[in-house]
This record gives structure tokens, sequence and C-alpha cells, in this order.
């Protein structure tokens, strides 16, 4: 998995909540989208958690490179932005899951866990496909 987010104490509580998942393997931890991009490429990962609010290159528009160029990764949105637009264009960009970061606490393990099963998570829906 690569963790993209720019503010370090979050992605620190990222990171501590994903060592509780046993056999997830964090593979690269990057601050901004242009990286972002170039290190899916580079590391090839099977997961990708994806802030939206990040500098040199957003979220979304690094999401469209990204499943360009590594269509068999797997993209979770974990960010501040909550509206129906935002999380709509998400997942028309084929990402598979999206969490709203005030709810990771409660729902980043499950979302997580959703998408390496298969299905689809998104912040707030009861029955996640």
């Amino acid at each position: 998995m690569l963790v993209v987010e720019d503010f370090v104490p979050f992605r620190q509580f990222v990171l501590s909540t994903l060592a509780n998942m046993s056999d997830l393997q964090v593979i690269g931890e990057v601050a901004d989208g242009l990286e972002a991009v170039q290190r899916c490429v580079e590391l090839q990962p099977d997961l990708i958690l994806l802030d939206i609010s990040l500098p040199s290159l957003n979220g979304i528009k690094a999401a469209r490179q990204i499943r360009r160029l590594v269509p068999e990764s797997k993209v979770i949105f974990l960010t501040q932005e909550s509206s129906a637009d935002v999380v709509q264009e998400a997942v028309s960009l084929g990402a598979r899951g999206y969490v709203v970061k005030i709810k990771a606490a409660s729902e980043l393990l499950t979302a997580v866990e959703a998408v390496l099963m298969g299905k689809m998570f998104v912040t707030g829906s009861n029955g996640n496909r």
C-alpha cells in the first residue's frame, strides 16, 4: 500500500492505524500528487490511500493519471472533502473507497478490508458494495 497524505501528523495516524493489519504492508508514503504518480508507477502498489487536497497535483488529478498508468491499483480517497459531487467524481474515476478524515478512526480499517475483498466502501453508506 502507498499512503499519500501531506499533513504529517495525520499520515502518522494512518500508518499507526494500518499497523494493526497483519496482512497489509505499507511500501511507501508520499506528501504530494506528482510524487504519488511517480511512486505508483515505480512501486505498483495494490492499494493507494490518497488525499484530495495535495500540493503540486491534487488527488483527483493524481488518481486520473494513476488509473491510466497503473490500472490494477485500487484507490481509496481519504479526505476532508465530503460533498456529494466530490464523492461522485471520485467514484467515477474508479476509486474503490472514499473515507472522510473525520470518520477515519472508525472507518479506515473497514474500508481497507472491504476494498481488499473486492467491495466498494463510501463513508456513511450502509450497504457497501
